[in-house]
């Protein structure tokens, strides 16, 4: 299955259906599911920056204390990519439209640049409340 590396928050965003738009510097044309593995890095500038947006924007989401790195978190769809969106979240070049996220049961994986393949070893609807009490490691 297709996989792409984002780093927190941005991963916990986008799986827990606030980030609709992953913005990056390359076009696709791939669709379909896409799992999302958080980075091994993290900024924790850009942890508070979005905890702040996320208070004033999303009243009813709650950041997680601590964010899990280094594995498979959640699934979207990948089902656009376009140059302009009037998403909050769109700053481009190029935004990759998400739809349905899915928070899955953690797995290890080792973050790649790009797109790469993974074999989730868990069943896809098995999901656990756990991955969002992820931990920040380093």
């Amino acid at each position: 299955m297709k996989a792409i590396s984002v780093r927190q928050p941005w991963a916990w965003l986008i799986v827990e259906g606030s980030k609709d738009i992953e913005n990056r510097s390359w076009a696709t044309s791939y669709r379909g599911p896409l799992l999302i593995q958080a980075g091994l890095r993290s900024d924790k500038r850009d942890i508070a920056w979005a905890n702040k947006v996320i208070r004033k924007a999303y009243p009813k989401v709650t950041a997680p204390p601590r964010m899990l790195t280094g594995c498979i978190v959640g699934i979207v769809d990948v089902v656009d990519c376009v140059e302009w969106h009037d998403s909050d979240w769109f700053n481009g070049p190029f935004g990759w439209v998400l739809a349905n996220p899915r928070v899955l049961k953690p797995c290890p994986c080792k973050g790649k640049l790009g797109l790469f393949e993974f074999d989730y070893p868990y069943l896809l609807e098995e999901t656990d409340p756990i991955p969002l009490l992820f931990e920040i490691s380093g």
